[in-house]
């Protein structure tokens, strides 16, 4: 058979398969995620039925992905809201990150990784998913409660932390010298402060550039301007991640609620294929050997995020039971996980096994994330009435 017929068919059957997986995820209440990383396992190198002859497309597609997820996550926030959230949480973002970003470069050194292994992994374990997060609270009807804005600007905090943590990481598994790292470092520093400083006072010119009355023309111009972005922060070792994020930042008021319902239905196809990918680049071979590590770091930082939610939202007045809340709504690990687990494993700076590791840790944390979330509130009020202290919310 010819083998652009052949490709078509192995295309056709990964989309075909994600549409099943994803429809029995949401189905059973869980994330597509881990369900698309276990169909990426199984058709990948040393699956069941490994798929050759559309490497360059799913390559492709998945940084594709990458840029969608960080640009529509850009889009959720304004200016102004990232600047008052971080006013808000920077001491709480600062435990945050302390208490689960070591976890994973502990267990890194533990394994012999090295110091680039540790900084990919306490990103890998440090990070919640906004996605995830943002799904959960509304299945659950909790988007007005009040421990909620503190939900989000803990998310905040830590989507500005991606955005000098990735160009650090990047500069590092690119193997440049301590001058480089700081240059890298520098320049984006520079990069965000310019965006928001733009974004405050020039969004709405930014906002005119992609518009359009026409949706066709709308949608070539804002995914026209995510990848040129996202291709020219790369070239600047600010990472084409951050670059999409930033613009996102940019786009302000209805122009992008609009890009938002565009570009939704792409990213989450092209989101689901860079999951794919990360799964068929991953053997699940190699992910035995380091489960007992996943599941040790999978419980103890749902612990270290039940307590960062805790913490953040106590300093906010908020009683117990919101405390309580806000922390199981944090445990959720996702996107940001596998793409910097991507981000290594591609530089070929890390351990393979860093790849195992991530895919085995995600599994998990994406789906004790929202059981944690549903089954926390009825805990809670369990653990209460044994102890004797009146429930509160």
């Amino acid at each position: 058979m010819h083998n652009t017929a052949i490709s078509l068919i192995e295309l056709g059957a990964v989309f075909f398969g994600l549409g099943i997986l994803g429809r029995l995820a949401w189905k059973i209440g869980i994330s597509p995620i881990p369900l698309y990383l276990v169909g990426g396992l199984a058709f990948g190198a040393g699956g069941l039925v490994p798929l050759e002859g559309i490497e360059g497309f799913t390559e492709l597609a998945g940084e594709i992905g990458v840029v969608l997820l960080l640009l529509l996550l850009g889009l959720e926030y304004s200016a102004a809201e990232l600047v008052t959230g971080l006013r808000r949480s920077w001491l709480a973002g600062v435990v945050d990150l302390v208490l689960n970003a070591a976890p994973g470069a502990v267990v890194a050194f533990l394994l012999g990784w090295g110091p680039v292994g540790a900084l990919a992994m306490a990103g890998v374990t440090y990070i919640s998913s906004s996605g995830i997060v943002a799904k959960v609270l509304g299945d659950l009807g909790r988007l007005g409660n009040r421990e909620t804005p503190v939900v989000l600007s803990i998310l905040v905090f830590e989507d500005l932390a991606m955005a000098l943590y990735l160009p650090i990481l990047t500069a590092v598994l690119a193997g440049t010298t301590l001058l480089g790292g700081f240059t890298a470092v520098g320049i984006s520093l520079v990069v965000i402060t310019v965006v928001l400083v733009i974004a405050l006072r020039f969004g709405r010119y930014v906002s005119m550039v992609v518009d359009s009355p026409e949706p066709e023309v709308f949608l070539l111009r804002v995914l026209g301007a995510a990848l040129l972005v996202a291709g020219i922060a790369s070239q600047l070792q600010v990472s084409a991640a951050v670059g999409a994020f930033l613009l996102g930042i940019a786009i302000s008021g209805s122009t992008a609620e609009n890009a938002t319902k565009l570009l939704e239905p792409l990213r989450d196809l092209f989101a689901a294929i860079f999951f794919v990918v990360f799964g068929l680049n991953t053997d699940p071979r190699s992910i035995p050997p380091v489960l007992a590590y996943a599941v040790g770091l999978a419980v103890l930082t749902t612990l270290t995020k039940l307590v960062t939610g805790w913490y953040a939202a106590k300093r906010q007045g908020i009683a117990r039971m919101g405390r309580a809340r806000a922390g199981a709504a944090l445990v959720a690990r996702g996107e940001f996980s596998i793409v910097i687990a991507g981000l290594a494993v591609a530089a070929g700076a890390v351990d393979e096994q860093l790849a195992a590791l991530a895919t085995a840790y995600v599994l998990l944390m994406a789906i004790l994330g929202p059981v944690a979330a549903r089954v926390v509130e009825p805990v809670a009020r369990a653990v209460q009435r044994k102890v004797g202290t009146p429930a509160t919310t």
